[in-house]
């Protein structure tokens, strides 16, 4: 290789992405001609909020007296709360000090909500999104991502927290919570073995971390909440809506309480998201991580590889 042609991939590194960047080009768009088939009406919320979700391990970005949004979710709640039933979005998301393989400051979310539906119907809608999202690409039914091969056929694989602490861990998760171990063990000792031969819903989280989600009724110390994994991969969050507005300020002021012993910055209480709550109707919403699904779809093994610019190539170089 030429010193020129060298020089030009360090300066445009951009110019090698060209391939996984018209896969996600063709990848938004088959997302969008699935939800408008069925129906579902497309949403554009404010980036600027005024009240993200107090959840303590989820840190916004500041923005003069407001903030950068870090999930659409508290404002589609709102439009699904004033009737609209089957909504999407392809939005633009932010976190404070995230970054690494899998993780940018600012990246893009896909979020939908269906009124009338629960958890379980929302994995199944997953499962058709997925499929039909490879199929449009041209993609047989077994991706393969990085030396893995993954099957799409149906069913998928569902097993509930509870059965993959048991089967992969040494400890129960309610005493993973108590001894402040849950997300240490989920990465080194869980994640590992989700997704690895067809994509995996980790199901029926303990209560105490789903702040969002309506508790399972008859086990009220589980919340109805899923998470999709491919090839270890966490693709996706979704859960049955928690639409009791009074049980969600309860749990708000318990998140707030954990901020503030955490030494983070509280974030002001989302007031119109709980008025609106009293109107909802039973839901189950998602978000999905449109960059890691394209990582997946393309064979990459890094989230820098799927995007047009990374926050490091940003930087500007710095000049006496």
């Amino acid at each position: 290789m030429s010193h020129e042609s060298r020089h030009n991939q360090d300066q445009y590194p951009v110019r090698l992405r060209k391939e996984q960047l018209w896969l996600r080009a063709n990848l938004i768009q088959a997302i969008r001609a699935f939800f408008i088939d069925r129906q579902y009406l497309e949403v554009e919320t404010p980036s600027l909020i005024a009240a993200p979700a107090p959840e303590s391990h989820i840190d916004s970005i500041e923005a003069g007296n407001l903030y950068l949004q870090s999930s659409p979710e508290l404002l589609m709640k709102q439009l699904v709360a004033a009737g609209y039933n089957k909504i999407f979005q392809i939005c633009r998301c932010f976190r404070k000090n995230e970054r690494g393989r899998l993780h940018l400051p600012e990246f893009t979310m896909l979020e939908w909500y269906h009124a009338g539906i629960d958890y379980k119907a929302l994995m199944e809608e997953c499962e058709d999104l997925l499929f039909t999202l490879a199929k449009a690409l041209g993609k047989e039914q077994k991706i393969h991502y990085q030396g893995q091969t993954i099957d799409l056929e149906r069913p998928w694989e569902r097993i509930s927290v509870r059965q993959a602490f048991a089967r992969y861990s040494s400890i129960t998760p309610e005493k993973a919570i108590t001894e402040d171990c849950f997300d240490q063990i989920m990465v080194t000792m869980i994640e590992p073995h989700m997704g690895i031969t067809k994509p995996t819903f980790l199901y029926d989280y303990p209560a105490p971390l789903g702040s969002l989600a309506r508790l399972k009724p008859g086990e009220n110390d589980l919340a109805e909440r899923f998470e999709l994994y491919m090839a270890g991969i966490e693709l996706a969050n979704g859960f049955s809506e928690l639409v009791d507005p009074e049980e969600q300020e309860k749990r708000f002021k318990k998140d707030r309480e954990e901020r503030t012993r955490s030494g983070k910055i509280n974030y002001p209480m989302p007031e119109k998201f709980l008025l609106a709550l009293k109107d909802m109707p039973d839901t189950a919403g998602i978000a999905l991580g449109v960059d890691r699904l394209i990582m997946i779809l393309g064979n990459r093994g890094l989230i820098d590889d799927v995007v047009c610019f990374t926050p490091d190539e940003l930087q500007e170089n710095s000049r006496s």
